[in-house]
């Protein structure tokens, strides 16, 4: 099963295997305070996806539809991250 955690949520016993998928460090946080067990940055949104969506809620569903197509070529990394979690 796959749970989905913010970073700065707190770890709990049930959490399991704690991957974090984004391209840049936890802002605010220590390394030390980051709780995870992997970090698997080739999996996130690429920096010019990240850049061009900023977080605007217009391009929501166009940022989805660009997102899904880079997993797309990702599906080496989707399935090892399945199977391991």
């Amino acid at each position: 099963m796959v749970k989905i955690k913010r970073i700065y949520d707190p770890v709990l016993p049930g959490d399991g295997k704690r991957v974090y998928i984004d391209r840049l460090s936890p802002r605010g946080l220590k390394k030390s305070e980051a709780v995870f067990n992997e970090w698997l940055k080739e999996i996130s949104p690429s920096d010019e996806l990240r850049k061009w969506f900023g977080h605007d809620p217009a391009k929501w569903t166009e940022f989805k539809k660009r997102y899904k197509q880079e997993l797309e070529e990702k599906k080496e990394l989707l399935e090892k991250l399945r199977h391991e979690g």
